[in-house]
């Protein structure tokens, strides 16, 4: 559903854009009360079957996208609760990051075989000669499934020669790589937290929009209001994330309306972990290490620790771009707090890791972003540019994309070691992640390197995208041409690297 309009996405959007346009009014949550029904005008639903309904989900949206927890369901408790910890310019994240409101969910049954009225009741009968338990028969003229004897084999469904039955299943569920969606006792969607790595795809799958994220943008607006320089490093992923006259040049001026000091592309931590993470390659493999996984998605890493806990030690110890960056930026500005925007719901717990927090002051996501702009009036046609972020390399810009990361590090190791032959393989979403690795776990990937991505399509699929994954694709891929340098070595931090691991 990415990049499609809808009742979702717009009802995001303002929920984003509300709490916005009342951090900027400078008197802190007041009004927060307010926001249901600004959200929910009116005296209609606009789609569930009460608006009372309507404006209960509202109310937890507005709680989550300040950072807050759910309010439990079975006691009275104001929207308000806990709200002062919240209105600050400093916190974390509380896990869970992920979470769905439960009388938002559809309670969709998981996993069934059904048929259809295209059933055409044919003589073959395929359906019921290839049912193993003898589950399917004839009722008024259809065939039947009795849901006590099948056992969800699917052969039924590819017997059928009329499509007539279809596989039913949870979007959210089987979007999931982690198996992480279960279900309560109502048979609403609930997230097993052990499981769940935060990727965000249940998020985008959700045609309910019951799945929800935490958010820090009250937060990054109240550090802008009190006079922080708040530094805003940006994932390759934004380019034309807000519409097609939203040039770099344009960008950089629209974040000043926003209140930022500065404006940087992670493009240049890109650059900085591919020198490392080459470095890692030609030092570890296959001398200290069989394989080597690439560093940079964090969802991809938790899926390993928490599956492949055996496998943690080939995993590259080179920083993540976004780290690469926020440490140079504070290194060149130390009183300043850096705000990391990009694509990706998993980057928001990779910062209130222990040994990042500090640099990493606050994520936003590409969509909670545009809630910003919405709420300064931002117009990306009127603006007028500012300079052009240009200090990202091709090769850089490129980690937005699935095969950015490893292509970048395999050309890399090229250039330096020509007689170098570097094996690489990729997996895009974390079922096919998980096949590589148990893949590699068996020693099928000796010798190579490793990119997983998370989210299918790489990074300009992530939770908190905007646009279809292939328009934003293509959009990297003439952002990487338009770029001043193509290799990492050309990058002016090349040797900064090691200064800041």
């Amino acid at each position: 559903m990415r990049g499609i309009p809808s009742l979702i996405t717009d009802i995001r959007k303002k929920v984003f854009t509300e709490i916005a346009r009342m951090a900027y009014s400078g008197k802190g949550y007041e009004g927060v009360d307010d926001l249901p029904y600004v959200i929910v005008p009116g005296d209609q639903p606009l789609h569930r079957e009460s608006v009372f309904l309507e404006r209960a989900i509202a109310s937890e949206r507005v709680r989550l996208a300040m950072g807050l927890n759910m309010r439990p369901i079975q006691t009275r408790h104001l929207l308000t609760e806990g709200m002062d910890a919240a209105a600050v310019a400093e916190q974390y994240y509380e896990p869970p990051l992920i979470n769905i409101i439960p009388y938002a969910c559809h309670a969709f049954p998981t996993n069934q075989y059904r048929v259809t009225e295209s059933c055409q009741n044919c003589l073959a009968a395929s359906c019921q000669k290839v049912c193993p338990r003898g589950a399917i028969s004839f009722v008024n003229g259809k065939s039947f499934i009795d849901k006590e004897k099948c056992i969800k084999c699917g052969k039924c469904e590819k017997a059928c020669p009329y499509h007539a039955i279809i596989h039913m299943e949870r979007p959210c569920q089987s979007a999931c790589g982690m198996d992480a969606i279960e279900s309560d006792e109502h048979g609403r969607a609930v997230i097993n937290q052990d499981k769940c790595v935060a990727c965000g795809q249940c998020l985008v799958s959700c045609p309910f929009g019951a799945i929800v994220d935490k958010g820090q943008i009250f937060q990054v607006i109240q550090s802008i209001l009190r006079g922080d320089k708040v530094v805003a490093i940006v994932a390759p992923a934004f380019i034309g994330q807000f519409g097609k006259h939203s040039t770099p040049g344009k960008f950089v001026a629209a974040m000043k309306t926003l209140g930022f000091e500065k404006t940087v592309e992670v493009a240049v931590g890109a650059d900085m972990c591919t020198i490392e993470e080459s470095k890692d390659f030609l030092e570890k493999v296959p001398n200290e290490q069989p394989y080597m996984a690439t560093s940079c998605c964090p969802a991809w890493h938790s899926m390993i620790y928490k599956m492949f806990p055996g496998e943690t030690g080939n995993i590259s110890m080179t920083l993540t771009p976004m780290v690469f960056t926020a440490r140079l930026m504070k290194k060149k500005m130390p009183d300043c707090k850096v705000v990391f925007i990009g694509p990706c719901a998993a980057k928001k717990l990779e910062a209130i890791r222990e040994n990042i927090r500090s640099d990493v002051d606050f994520v936003l996501t590409f969509e909670e972003l545009k809630g910003m702009f919405e709420a300064k009036e931002v117009d990306f046609e009127t603006i007028e540019e500012m300079e052009v972020l240009n200090e990202g390399t091709a090769a850089g810009r490129g980690f937005a994309v699935s095969g950015g990361v490893a292509g970048a590090v395999a050309n890399l190791i090229h250039q330096t070691d020509p007689n170098r032959e570097v094996n690489t393989a990729r997996a895009e979403g974390l079922r096919e992640c998980r096949k590589m690795m148990t893949l590699a776990k068996a020693g099928k990937y000796n010798g190579y390197l490793l990119e997983g991505m998370a989210c299918p399509g790489g990074c300009v699929a992530g939770a908190g995208t905007l646009l279809p994954v292939e328009l934003a694709t293509n959009v990297v891929g003439r952002y990487q041409k338009e770029a001043d340098t193509e290799s990492p070595l050309e990058s002016p931090y090349r040797d900064k690297a090691e200064s800041l691991d």
